[in-house]
């Protein structure tokens, strides 16, 4: 594609989403409307907001690279996204999410639990879990559509980032949640286009299903053997059971996402946006075909990048991405070289704006949640204006930690946010949801014990991020305080069982108590 047909195409793109924000903007006229888009959203735009937002850079470049290194065990993830992300989350969750939340006038997920609670600890401490940990995922998501701007048109990857991030922002920023709805139905279009080009054309390049997954289970005699020692038996099988690439896979890649994604904030507030239970139905079957198409086209197509690059370069795709300086393995770049190498340059520019149109639909959603988490939340504010600057906060953030994270950060970023917000808030959610018997008490220590207990976890016990820190050397002289296979199983497994009981406990105590204390006062007034 010539330079100047490119840039048309791009005016072309950035003048839709701008026309988009504006006609969000002339509708946005409340806070209400800014913070839940009204109340009454069609169901095709919450379908397309939520896998749009759900489904980013970070599961198409960091999880299509895990793919490559991991292979088609990626594709239980799919399977968790579906029942557990769409069906679970809408038919279950959602509905009585959104009777709740009606019910209680609550406009932002921190706000309902508070509600439910009476608490303004809750809401606080929410906001700042909010506002503390989800920078890190919406870094992940600006670093997998900086690579591949970075790959495709050849520019410095700092620029990329700031250009993408203040595009991004400000739509957000004047739109609102109307405005990112608006713009998440357009970029979910884009995204599902892409992908699916995606698909045709690498089976093509590949001579055809059959072929194409042939040759990579034809492969498996060149799994290295650093990789076999951890378990990896092929790109077409699940790794051994018990091994460290089994733990990886299955707790934090499949657990911590397919379960995590019930508690995300930025996705529980889409429920509070439909006009009610009939518009949440209809965005089943939409939602679950788009996640189907985004996540399962990523993960296949993440495998089969090693039979292209060892046909082309002879190396599997871990290989193919090795860092000149570090001289390790990026897998973050995995599917940026994959598109500039095998794909016709047309579709390479096809791919980069599904990669944009994935990122901006994710990111505007995560500003937002921050944006309305520091204001509406933790200060209290709910003007427009106060919404729009908090925003700006969460961009500086965003911005600083994805000039900073390392190589191969997309996928363990997102893991590590989802699964901290599972343990966080999934008991106490599920709770004010299900179970009456709940208490301000026992939320409030479920929510601390799960958060505890997965940064605990992670400095201490779990080897990708305990190492990194370097607390547990410093403290004790040892990378980790425990050995295999605590080390490579996810914090998940151990926090949130941990949060769920400390709630169920802790609220059976308090409840009893307060039983225990009127009764006699009901005695005695008999």
């Amino acid at each position: 594609m010539k330079p100047a047909v490119l840039l048309s195409v791009l005016a072309i793109y950035l003048g839709i989403t701008v026309f988009l924000a504006l006609l969000a903007y002339r509708r946005t006229k409340s806070a209400n409307d800014y913070m839940i888009a009204g109340g009454e959203t069609h169901p095709f735009l919450m379908a397309m907001a939520y896998g749009s937002t759900f489904i980013s850079t970070s599961a198409i470049v960091g999880f299509g690279g895990s793919a490559g290194m991991f292979g088609m065990s990626l594709l239980w993830l799919t399977f968790c996204n579906i029942f557990v992300g769409i069906f679970i989350a809408f038919v279950v969750y959602g509905k009585r999410t959104l009777a709740v939340g009606k019910e209680l006038g609550a406009r932002t997920f921190p706000e309902l639990l508070s509600l439910k609670y009476n608490s303004t600890f809750i809401r606080k401490f929410s906001a700042l879990v909010i506002i503390g940990g989800m920078p890190l995922y919406a870094a992940a998501v600006m670093i997998g559509a900086g690579r591949v701007i970075e790959q495709l048109l050849k520019i410095d990857y700092t620029v990329a980032i700031i250009t993408f991030a203040v595009i991004v922002a400000a739509y957000v920023m004047f739109g609102g949640l109307k405005g990112v709805f608006y713009n998440d139905a357009f970029q979910g279009s884009i995204m599902f286009i892409g992908m699916i080009v995606l698909l045709v054309v690498t089976y093509s390049k590949l001579g055809g299903v059959t072929t194409a997954h042939q040759a990579l289970s034809d492969l498996t005699a060149l799994v290295p053997e650093g990789l076999a020692a951890q378990g990896h038996v092929g790109w077409t099988s699940m790794p051994t059971m018990g091994s460290e690439f089994w733990w990886v896979v299955v707790s934090t890649l499949v657990m911590g996402v397919g379960i995590g994604v019930l508690a995300q904030p930025q996705l529980v507030v889409r429920f509070l946006t439909v006009k009610g239970p009939k518009q949440l139905n209809q965005a089943v079957l939409i939602g679950g075909v788009f996640i189907l198409f985004m996540t399962g086209v990523a993960f296949v197509v993440g495998s089969l990048t090693n039979v292209y690059f060892h046909q082309t370069l002879g190396k599997i795709s871990i290989a193919a991405v090795v860092d000149a300086v570090t001289n390790r393995p990026n897998i973050d770049n995995i599917i940026p070289l994959y598109v500039g190498m095998a794909m016709p340059a047309w579709f390479a520019y096809l791919f980069m704006f599904t990669l944009i149109a994935a990122a901006m639909s994710t990111l505007s959603s995560q500003f937002h949640a921050i944006g309305t988490s520091l204001c509406h939340d933790l200060y209290n504010q709910s003007s427009i204006n106060s919404n729009r600057m908090a925003i700006l906060v969460a961009l500086a953030g965003s911005v600083v930690l994805s000039l900073k994270l390392p190589g191969s950060i997309i996928a363990v970023a997102t893991a590590i946010f989802f699964g901290v917000c599972a343990a966080t808030f999934l008991p106490a959610y599920t709770a004010a949801l299900f179970w009456p018997r709940a208490t301000k008490t026992g939320a409030i220590a479920s929510m601390v014990v799960g958060l505890s207990s997965s940064i605990m976890l992670m400095a201490f016990v779990h080897a990708k991020e305990a190492t990194a820190l370097g607390l547990s050397n410093l403290m004790f002289g040892k990378p980790t305080l425990v050995g295999f296979p605590w080390v490579v199983v996810d914090p998940i497994v151990i926090s949130l069982p941990l949060s769920a009981i400390t709630l169920v406990a802790v609220s059976l105590v308090t409840s009893q108590a307060r039983e225990s204390i009127l009764v006699p006062k009901a005695t005695a007034h008999k």
